[in-house]
């Protein structure tokens, strides 16, 4: 079997293809990713093969779809503070750009799976998020994302295309980037506390969130290829945790060496307030699929950093 991962350099993309390559029922892995905001170094050593190019590029991207036997869609422009900047940019490449996989999914009739985010619910009070809410997107990343996977799943409607589209929720874990203004929370917390630094939050910080390891995500993505997991309806990839991010500074504090200062920034535009999923549907397509406890995943992270940073010659 040959698995196309389109985004495959990015943070998830790099721990998927370690998942995939390891998998007895997959015979090689492909990357397609142009390299904007995933890198080689995230590849090195998986022995995945790196074709560069775009998801704006039909052609390119048609010829990696029809040589592959599944499809994992994870390249996207991600970050809300992104989309808030640039929103135009944020649609072509995420909704725009999923059309162009449908297109070529859809000539050589290929299974995909798609990354789609919990950012799509909005701003409802409703806890846990279940799929059958209504969607108000916030920000335009929460608008591309929601138009992405609507197209996905009319092209499982119209074209009998087996697609899964997957609400992903603030998945975190080795390989996330920081040091930019666009960085997750949890890489920023944890870069901040190693060195030292002020953790800023932007808000009260009594915010939540429904944290996932991305351990938990490359294992049940490569399972969802394996086993041709398609579903009619969107299904959120999340295990219905929730975490403050006070809660979460508390932790990251236990597991470093040097005193930890918080700073409370104004809140930003576009931020969901709280954030949790219902994962009744999640476990019924993926019986046996469970969280990795935060305290386990933010010491693996944590650690991770730290290596990195030890890493960097003084």
């Amino acid at each position: 079997m040959r698995v196309l991962v389109t985004g495959g350099a990015g943070f998830i993309g790099g721990n998927l293809c370690r998942e995939l390559v390891a998998h007895p029922g997959i015979d090689e892995v492909v990357v397609f990713d142009d390299l904007t905001t995933g890198t080689e170094s995230n590849l090195e050593g998986v022995g995945a093969e790196l074709v560069v190019g775009s998801i704006l590029e039909p052609d390119a991207l048609d010829d990696v779809v029809a040589h592959s036997d599944a499809v994992i869609h994870l390249a996207a422009r991600p970050s809300v503070p992104r989309s808030v900047a640039d929103p135009v940019r944020s649609h072509l490449v995420n909704a725009t750009g999923t059309v162009n996989v449908l297109e070529a999914c859809r000539r050589h009739d290929k299974h995909l799976v798609a990354a789609s985010s919990s950012s799509v619910y909005g701003p409802t009070r409703t806890l846990p998020k279940h799929e059958e809410l209504p969607t108000r997107p916030q920000s335009p990343y929460a608008a591309s994302k929601l138009a992405a996977e609507s197209a996905v799943l009319a092209y499982g409607a119209t074209y009998g295309l087996p697609v899964l589209a997957l609400r992903f929720f603030n998945v975190y874990g080795p390989l996330q980037s920081v040091g930019h203004a666009y960085a997750a929370v949890i890489p920023t917390f944890a870069d901040a506390a190693l060195r030292g630094l002020p953790l800023h939050i932007h808000g009260d910080g009594r915010q939540t969130r429904d944290f996932t390891y991305v351990g938990s995500v490359a294992r049940l993505l490569t399972d969802a290829v394996v086993r041709r997991v398609a579903s009619p309806t969107p299904v959120n990839l999340a295990f219905g945790t929730r975490t403050s991010l006070l809660d979460l500074v508390d932790r990251i504090r236990g597991m470093v060496d040097l005193p930890v200062e918080v700073v409370f920034d104004p809140a930003r535009p576009g931020d969901v307030r709280d954030s949790q999923a219902d994962s009744e549907r999640l476990e019924e397509l993926f019986p046996g699929h469970g969280p990795v406890p935060l305290e386990f995943g933010l010491r693996e992270t944590v650690s991770w950093y730290a290596r990195q940073i030890a890493s960097v010659p003084r």
